[in-house]
């Protein structure tokens, strides 16, 4: 029996009561605080983040996640967190200023007229535009009490994609200058136990090589410093897991993907209370930017969905928004074509382009279409080490110019394209001779060449003009010509502008304005052309060019096997219908392999048709047939990646339409290894669990039958729970299946 003691029920009862008092109060001040703080939501269909402005009017982020079915009760998530002290105040700050009481990275660091490097923002206004029942802007105007500099911060949302794009607008109020040394586009605050970073490097033919890690205190940054074909290395598209690592269809996780087509910069902050920080925007790298009185500075949009269903989930949000949105006729359709470069390179005249064009209709594509070495005459191209820049037709090469091809294109039912790198210069050429302070380079330094070429400054409107004219002249004198290949080889070394004068700091940026500018003049000019968006390869892929092109070249590696990879990797950021991928003689793999390999995002081909064997011919023949009774299925359709390449031995897509009466799979062997294969069933996504579907095997090598003949009907149910095994192993290392709703 335990003794009862009288003191230790007294100060038991005084402790509980003491607890309980001390609740009351705290509640009571989390509540009446709650009540005077104003909540701005944002939020998308299943997305919500809330913006509070605090009583000394500074707007913070107390919720990233998933949407709350009353906004109102966003205001009490605050007092749920017990992670320490934040001792500044502004650790989850929407738009976080250097200097005054911060401590942490900051999305924003300005140096005043007078010589002041502190900032203090605080709210003034916020206002919700509605541009149709999709889609919103909301604005936050935030203002330095004593200096006056306006910060305001737009958070635009696609209700149904579930698409956040953020970018802010920097004013200069005050008397003198104002230099801008960093200024972000977006600054993000999340909670979460764990974060896991999936990020992206590579070069070239290496591009998408991906990482994933655990963020540990401190700071990852993902930037570039490269000017142009800035993404060499390092893309601006990422993930990030919270709490563990997302799958395809489980799991919290954040996409981002900064929309500039330049240096970039990707701050990740785990601050001192375990929650991560996230700034993206233009990289501050050598561009600090002088704003006069009145002057204004826009970011560039920073991209980004939110999940609680995966990865499957967020890839798919991000297709949609960019079909619907972002990519130039992205519900739209694409010319399948024969590209010359892999069957000629440089050495090629008239006759031999003749024969290619006729090989394009035999082959049942729609497009020829011509690529480097078509031009200049002082310093033919016929290398990569002269005539960039003199774009005038080589005589010897085409003595009728380019208007004999595209009538010889037109005369075998076929569209024309051809090939241009405008900003680009080789020292060896007429342009360089005549204009060499059209050149980015430095006067003092000794010219560093990347291929053989410098890079034109686009900073200056007679450069901007020239580039603009290139394009214009080719279409004024051949309006027939149906698709641009726009390249991009070179990167900035040496950075120097001869028309910038003393605002050195301003060419990175004022560089990729001025290649925007020449775009949107060419776009008022010609809205609908196909452009291709190339750079050796996915160089150069974001979301703030792809609004001026309708597709990417993903890379110069067109080995299937590689390109396997390369491709799973981009479904995540970039939709099918915007991917190029081209069947060539790269890999040891046969034709089917190489075909069936291409036929997932945008279908083209690099080959020498002439050389084709009989049974080859006919196969691409009737591939180019199948695609195009596929084409908007995979262009259109809802993406499932079924079996990642990095963890199987095989790799699995799947592509669903929209009424989930059609789909296509995709399934190829990764591995070489004895007994490789697909030894269990394949569970597929997407479709009707209540519907009955046949599932049959297309795009069968001549000659060859397949088992899987679509007689047998399976309920969505039974495809989705126990799947399809597609039957992939070393005889049949490619298999292509196509799913459709039994009648």
């Amino acid at each position: 029996m335990i003794a009862f003691n009288p003191s230790r029920y007294q100060f038991g009862h005084f402790l509980k009561k003491s607890i309980f008092l001390s609740f009351l109060l705290f509640w009571s001040i989390t509540s009446a605080w709650a009540q005077q703080a104003t909540i701005i939501p944002i939020e998308t269909q299943r997305f919500g983040m809330a913006l509070q402005v605090g009583t000394d009017k500074r707007v913070g982020i107390i919720h990233f996640g998933t949407k709350l079915n009353n906004s109102a009760e966003y205001q009490y998530a605050p007092a749920m967190y017990r992670r320490g002290d934040d001792y500044s105040g502004i650790l989850n700050a929407a738009y976080t200023p250097s200097g005054s009481r911060n401590l942490v990275e900051p999305a924003i660091q300005v140096t005043h007229a007078d010589g002041n490097t502190s900032l203090d923002l605080q709210y003034v206004r916020h206002n919700v535009q509605k541009t149709d029942n999709n889609v919103s802007t909301t604005s936050v105007v935030l203002r330095d009490p004593v200096y006056g500099l306006e910060v305001t911060l737009y958070y635009k949302v696609y209700t149904a994609e579930d698409v956040v794009e953020q970018w802010s607008v920097i004013k200069n109020n005050e008397k003198g200058n104002v230099t801008l040394n960093k200024y972000a586009s977006a600054n993000l605050y999340v909670s979460a136990n764990n974060y896991w970073l999936k990020h992206y490097h590579g070069d070239w033919a290496k591009e998408m090589q991906t990482e994933e890690t655990r963020l540990t205190p401190g700071i990852k940054v993902l930037d570039t410093k490269l000017g142009t074909r800035a993404n060499l290395y390092q893309p601006p598209s990422f993930m990030v897991s919270l709490d563990r690592p997302a799958t395809e269809d489980e799991g919290r996780v954040l996409y981002g993907s900064v929309e500039w087509t330049g240096n970039f910069r990707v701050d990740l902050e785990v601050d001192p209370l375990n929650n991560l920080r996230l700034i993206a925007g233009i990289n501050p790298h050598a561009s600090e930017y002088t704003l006069t009185k009145g002057q204004e500075f826009t970011t560039p949009l920073f991209l980004y969905t939110y999940s609680d269903k995966g990865k499957g989930a967020a890839s798919r949000n991000l297709h949609r928004w960019a079909r619907n949105y972002r990519i130039m006729q992205g519900n739209g359709s694409r010319l399948t074509l024969l590209n010359n470069w892999e069957a000629t390179y440089f050495d090629f005249n008239e006759p031999k382009l003749a024969e290619l064009i006729k090989d394009t209709k035999r082959l049942g594509v729609d497009m020829f279409l011509l690529d480097d070495g078509w031009f200049a005459n002082k310093y033919p191209r016929n290398a990569d080490n002269a005539g960039l820049g003199d774009w005038q037709e080589n005589v010897k090469k085409l003595p009728h110019g380019i208007g004999y091809l595209v009538k010889e294109a037109q005369n075998n039912q076929v569209k024309f394209g051809i090939w241009v790198e405008p900003e680009m210069v080789n020292p060896k050429s007429e342009l360089y001779e005549k204009h060499p302070d059209w050149v980015i380079r430095q006067p003092k330094r000794e010219e560093h060449l990347y291929r053989n070429q410098l890079v034109l400054d686009l900073s200056n409107p007679k450069v901007q003009d020239f580039v603009f004219g290139v394009l214009d002249n080719i279409m004024t004198k051949n309006p027939n010509v149906a698709f641009f290949k726009w390249d991009c080889n070179a990167v900035i070394y040496n950075a120097h502008s001869e028309y910038l004068k003393n605002k050195q700091s301003h060419l990175y940026v004022d560089y990729v304005r001025g290649l925007y500018k020449v775009l949107e003049r060419f776009r008022a000019k010609y809205p609908d052309l196909p452009m291709m968006l190339c750079s050796g390869g996915g160089g150069r892929v974001d979301y703030g060019a792809l609004k001026y092109f309708t597709e990417f070249w993903v890379s110069d590696n067109t080995d299937p096997l590689e390109r396997i990879f390369m491709q799973y990797e981009y479904s995540y950021f970039f939709p099918a219908i915007a991917h190029d991928n081209h069947v060539t003689d790269w890999g040891k793999q046969p034709i089917k392999y190489r075909t069936d390999v291409a036929m997932m995002g945008k279908l083209g081909f690099d080959i020498v048709v002439s050389k084709l064997e009989p049974n080859d011919l006919q196969f691409c023949q009737d591939a180019v047939k199948t695609y195009k009774s596929l084409s908007d299925v995979i262009w259109h359709g809802d993406l499932y990646r079924l079996a990642n390449p990095r963890d199987n031995d095989f790799a699995s897509v799947m592509y669903v339409n929209e009424a989930k009466n059609r789909a296509v799979m995709f399934n190829y062997l990764v591995s070489n290894r004895y007994g490789a294969g697909t030894l269990s069933p394949v569970k597929m996504g997407g479709l009707d669990p209540n519907k009955k579907y046949q599932v049959k095997e297309i795009n069968l090598y001549p000659g060859t039958q397949s088992s899987i003949t679509g007689n047998t009907s399976y309920s969505g149910n039974y495809l989705m729970t126990v799947g399809f095994n597609p039957n992939v192993n070393a005889r049949r290392t490619s298999v292509i299946l196509e799913i459709t709703e039994a009648r």
